[in-house]
């Protein structure tokens, strides 16, 4: 089976667990979340790649205050359906010493990625970190070590695309979230 083949087979049997309008609210009520923190400003939103693109995007749309943009390449998936061990890819341009750090990715799974990266910007002196996620996966496989400040939907744990989540590296841009019919 081709890959255009599979992503079809893929997008026919998916199903939706959160539609556009349920992402569009929950980016809403992130947004007020994050401005009413009173962050110190200027502050740094760091997008984690690939996934944390689409969110920081439409995050960066909604908020008011003093924001830079930069990103950190770090993953345990690279295009797998499950996680392995993590690579850093790219570190941050920006220096974050003194800084707040609002910490955007799309999904918090075992939390293993996202306490790298806050334990990394404070490392680097960040005065503050926020760590932002549009979905946190329901179940009890969390590392323990960071659960995220900003939350904005809490979904079923299967394997999710769409909205920056990815199925084999496809499949991100939809603006509704869907879970693999199979898995």
């Amino acid at each position: 089976m081709s890959i255009v083949e599979e992503l079809d087979q893929v997008r026919r049997s998916a199903i939706c667990v959160a539609d556009e309008q349920q992402v569009t609210t929950a980016l809403d009520e992130m947004a007020v979340a994050i401005e009413n923190a009173r962050l110190p400003e200027p502050a740094v939103l760091l997008c984690v790649m690939n996934g944390g693109l689409i969110v920081a995007s439409e995050l960066l749309r909604r908020l008011n205050g003093k924001l830079s943009l930069d990103y950190v390449h770090a993953s345990r998936y690279q295009q797998r359906l499950r996680g392995a061990e993590m690579t850093w890819k790219a570190l941050p341009v920006e220096d974050l010493q003194g800084k707040a750090v609002i910490v955007v990715d799309d999904i918090f799974d075992e939390g293993i990625t996202l306490g790298a990266i806050v334990d990394y910007c404070l490392a680097q002196g960040a005065c503050r970190v926020l760590s932002v996620v549009l979905v946190n996966k329901r179940h009890e496989r969390k590392s323990g070590r960071h659960s995220p400040h900003v939350v904005g939907l809490t979904l079923p744990d299967r394997y999710l695309f769409g909205m920056g989540m990815d199925y084999k590296g496809y499949l991100r841009n939809s603006r509704a979230i869907y879970a693999l019919a199979d898995v």
